[in-house]
């Protein structure tokens, strides 16, 4: 890439510096996976050099990308490694033009257990369980495997452990998945 600007008025060039204290590997991954991920993510060129990190395409894009380190960083400098799949759960977010920062979702932490921590990985992950600490009932309706039942049972024990709660009731529907009585011949 040349620091020459660009004939196309659409497209800008910007330059981040990295704060010192962020190890670039940690912010840019193994082999450059993280930063190659945010450019799939974003209509958006990148160039690292030191920590100093240029980016040429729409000036919205560039504003996104900005925003994405950003949020990245702040991860890192709360003591998380951040991950593929971490890097593309905050650009996802960004691209949703929500007023929660992705940092917030991402750092919320609801139980750790032998070095494994519990935390929401999607926006609305976190409004579930935001909504099960403002409500006494809370009903999870949804797609199987959204963590419906696993962030419900994390603030369960979660609430026990802190002594909010003496004993935990698990009750799910006995209704079976993917089948109605009227369309299944009885067996």
């Amino acid at each position: 890439m040349t620091d020459t600007p660009h004939k196309d008025p659409n497209r800008t060039r910007h330059t981040v510096v990295v704060p010192a204290s962020i190890n670039m590997v940690s912010l840019l991954g193994p082999a450059d996976e993280f930063l190659t991920r945010i450019e799939r993510a974003f209509d958006v060129d990148l160039h690292v050099r030191g920590n100093q990190i240029t980016m040429h395409g729409n000036p919205a894009e560039i504003a996104l990308v900005e925003r994405c380190l950003e949020e990245l960083v702040t991860l890192i400098r709360t003591g998380q490694g951040i991950s593929a799949e971490t890097v593309e759960r905050v650009a996802g977010m960004l691209h949703t033009e929500t007023q929660a920062r992705p940092a917030d979702v991402l750092s919320m932490n609801i139980l750790s257990n032998r070095g494994r921590t519990i935390r929401p990985k999607t926006l609305n992950q976190k409004r579930y369980v935001d909504a099960i600490d403002n409500n006494t009932i809370t009903f999870g309706i949804g797609p199987a495997g959204t963590g419906k039942t696993y962030l419900a049972m994390a603030k369960a024990v979660q609430a026990l452990q802190g002594k909010e709660v003496n004993r935990i009731i698990l009750s799910r529907p006995a209704v079976e998945a993917g089948r109605s009585s009227a369309s299944c011949p009885a067996p």
